[in-house]
């Protein structure tokens, strides 16, 4: 993993975006590029046209690369004490504060202190990094104020498949297990049950593991959404599958490259979801992230008919499949 350092202009911004998804007011984030590697991450296609890129010579879309600034800390806290206007503050919303890059310089933990030393702030974490753990003295000073999340993509006997998909995330039954000490430490948790990949995890009785996970961690609040299609992401995913040997796996992300397809799958997913939470909790926990643009008209009209849990985004490309895809 090469890493580059760049220095960015913003320490906490508002987010808009984040706000209409119940997520978070606010948004720190540590750099434009994070190390663990996620073959279908979607922040290549929301920054591609950021300065860092072009500075350094490198393709947005690229991966075996990180891009931290270990200045972000400075930044925050400056903003923490200066912003009036407080709300819930995402660490982090297009990277990873725990990746192995921001591990070096502590910038999760540096962050959240500033954050949290100011009155009025919360903080929402979302990483795939188990080291989040060592965090957690801290977190238990301020635990009102903080939610933990990690993002749990599939059950743990799909590690395997996983590794093929998130090299250098924490493994999966590391990420279940922390979250489980969250709860059990006395701390505000939710969980952020995406992507939901097909083939990997969006079977009725996966789904239904993951919310019982879900429910078995305390989750306050279960967020969920289908697989990101913009960019290249589905196909670099395809052919990661495809490359380790994941040929049934490989073959499920193929079919959703078409569009008809993709929008089955959505559909198939708010209904298994629903179905789960319904069964296991309070389905007002719920909470599906959901673009409709790349829906069929008739799957968009089925899914009004039961959008219990569903925040509807509004009509943009933001999900839908690729420009490229088959049609």
């Amino acid at each position: 993993m090469r890493v580059y350092e760049y220095a960015l202009k913003t320490g906490i911004t508002r987010t808009k975006e984040f706000q209409r998804k119940r997520l978070a007011t606010h948004a720190v984030n540590v750099g434009t590029k994070c190390g663990h590697g996620c073959t279908y991450c979607s922040t290549g296609a929301m920054l591609r046209m950021h300065s860092s890129f072009r500075s350094l010579g490198l393709n947005p879309f690229g991966n075996g690369y990180a891009i931290v600034d270990p200045t972000t800390p400075e930044r925050v806290a400056r903003d923490a004490r200066r912003i009036q206007e407080r709300g819930t503050v995402q660490l982090c919303t297009t990277v990873d504060a725990w990746a192995p890059e921001a591990q070096k310089h502590g910038l999760g933990r540096r962050c959240m202190e500033a954050i949290l030393s100011e009155p009025m702030w919360n903080v929402r974490i979302l990483t795939k990094n188990a080291a989040v753990v060592h965090d957690y003295g801290l977190i238990e000073r301020h635990r009102d104020r903080v939610l933990v999340g990690l993002s749990i993509t599939a059950t743990p006997d799909k590690s395997d498949v996983l590794t093929a998909v998130e090299p250098n995330a924490s493994p999966i039954a590391q990420r279940v297990a922390v979250l489980g000490e969250a709860h059990a430490r006395g701390l505000r948790t939710y969980a952020m049950l995406c992507p939901i990949l097909p083939g990997i995890a969006d079977a009725p009785e996966q789904v239904d593991s993951l919310v019982k996970l879900a429910v078995a961690c305390g989750a306050e609040e279960i967020f969920t959404e289908p697989i990101n299609a913009r960019g290249p992401g589905l196909k670099a995913t395809q052919d990661a599958l495809d490359s380790s040997g994941f040929r049934t796996e490989a073959a499920a992300i193929a079919q959703i490259r078409r569009k008809r397809n993709w929008s089955s799958y959505v559909v198939s997913l708010v209904e298994n979801i629903q179905r789960s939470v319904r069964a296991r909790t309070d389905i007002t926990k719920l909470r599906i992230l959901l673009y409709p643009s790349g829906l069929a008209s008739e799957d968009e009209a089925r899914i009004h008919q039961d959008d219990a849990g569903v925040i509807w985004l509004g009509k943009d490309t933001a999900r839908a499949p690729p420009d490229n895809a088959q049609s």
